[in-house]
């Protein structure tokens, strides 16, 4: 009898053993690094909850007829603005009683246009100016003082701000391009997107801080350094993933642009590399179009290479702009390794739709070039 319960404990220490190996691996798997860059690196853990429900109040679990992607925008400005607020800090559980005293008195209104708990426009500016001041809508209108998400007092507050803040809860690991051979890499360009003005779109990108003013459903960009332009700006990238209509749950990378030129800049190697990426993009895509359509005139393009710990792996994402027919055009076309299994299937199960609405044209309050097309207008 001691024998066979001598056997049984040897039996579960080893599985414990085991248990822990396993444990080990799992956590320096590819999902689990994954699960490491959810959320924000202004917002802790123990704040998704609130976080969420705010969100969701003011876009998520509002009626599509009900909702904008601009209350959206507005949403996130009010969390980021606080996060500015408290001295960069990462928002936490405790921080919730302030935003339950700004926003209660609007989210127990029942109407046809806010149903309760739901917040519009309007009443995130009502509370805003409980949370934070009552100079805050005139100064988020006020393009001189809205910049990097934040809404700023003045001038000279957004003039002391430095991107870098957003880093202090973040791991800025290596640059990631692809790698692999390219006949193993995955080569896609999404569906262009027309836009009004060429020369007015290409000079609002060129500034960094203007970035998250072009968010989408789906996603934000939010530039983390203070050096001037556009190359060698790194963006923490805030992708929207809902788990199902009312939990949105957001995962976080790391882009830098690599590479940032305009016709302006030297028209004849624009060409060179236009006609050259067009012909990769032929050669190795799956029935893939050139990423700049024959005869058109490129006009720039900007290259974000992903750092260690993106959800896409090594990638190289590159906004395009080109202009044929006498219209102006965006798109973006993409190029990345092959991802672990896991992870594919992750992928292909959720995230292909997701990446294509992001960069694509089919919803307008998904697509971030709808957006920029719509704010550049």
């Amino acid at each position: 009898m001691d024998t066979r319960r001598a056997a049984q404990r040897a039996s579960a220490t080893l599985g414990v053993v085991a248990a822990g190996l396993a444990a080990r691996r799992a956590w320096n798997s590819a999902p689990l690094s994954l699960a490491r860059m959810s959320g924000t690196s202004i917002t802790a853990p123990d704040a998704v909850g609130w976080v969420t429900d705010f969100l969701n109040a003011s876009y998520y679990a509002r009626q599509p007829e009900l909702r904008g992607v601009e209350d959206l925008r507005l949403a996130f400005a009010i969390l980021t603005t606080r996060w500015h607020q408290l001295g960069h800090r990462r928002l936490h559980a405790p921080d919730v009683l302030a935003f339950h005293r700004a926003f209660f008195r609007d989210r127990i209104i029942d109407s046809a246009h806010t149903p309760r708990g739901m917040l519009d426009g309007e009443q995130l500016f009502a509370g805003a100016a409980r949370l934070i001041g009552p100079w805050f809508e005139e100064a988020y209108r006020d393009d001189e003082r809205r910049a990097h998400g934040i809404v700023f007092e003045t001038v000279a507050a957004r003039d002391a701000y430095k991107p870098e803040y957003r880093l202090r809860h973040a791991r800025l690991g290596e640059l990631t391009p692809p790698a692999r051979d390219r006949k193993e890499q995955v080569w896609h360009t999404y569906k262009p997107v027309p836009i009004a003005s060429a020369q007015r779109t290409l000079t609002a990108l060129a500034r960094p801080e203007t970035w998250p003013d072009y968010g989408s459903d789906l996603g934000r960009f939010t530039a983390v350094r203070g050096s001037p332009g556009l190359a060698g700006q790194t963006f923490e990238i805030e992708i929207i993933s809902a788990l199902s209509p009312r939990t949105p749950a957001i995962l976080r990378g790391y882009v830098t642009v690599t590479r940032f030129f305009t016709h302006a800049d030297d028209p004849k190697d624009l060409e060179r590399y236009a006609a050259r990426l067009s012909e990769l993009m032929v050669r190795y895509g799956r029935d893939e179009p050139p990423a700049y359509p024959p005869g058109c005139t490129p006009l720039a393009v900007i290259c974000l290479d992903t750092h260690a710990g993106h959800f896409m792996g090594r990638a190289r994402n590159r906004l395009l702009a080109y202009e044929l027919g006498g219209q102006a055009y965006l798109r973006a076309a993409g190029t990345w390794d092959d991802m672990p299994v896991t992870l594919e299937q992750a992928y292909r199960s959720a995230g292909r739709k997701a990446q294509q609405a992001f960069w694509g044209d089919e919803r307008p309050e998904s697509s971030m070039l709808q957006q920029i097309a719509l704010r550049t207008a």
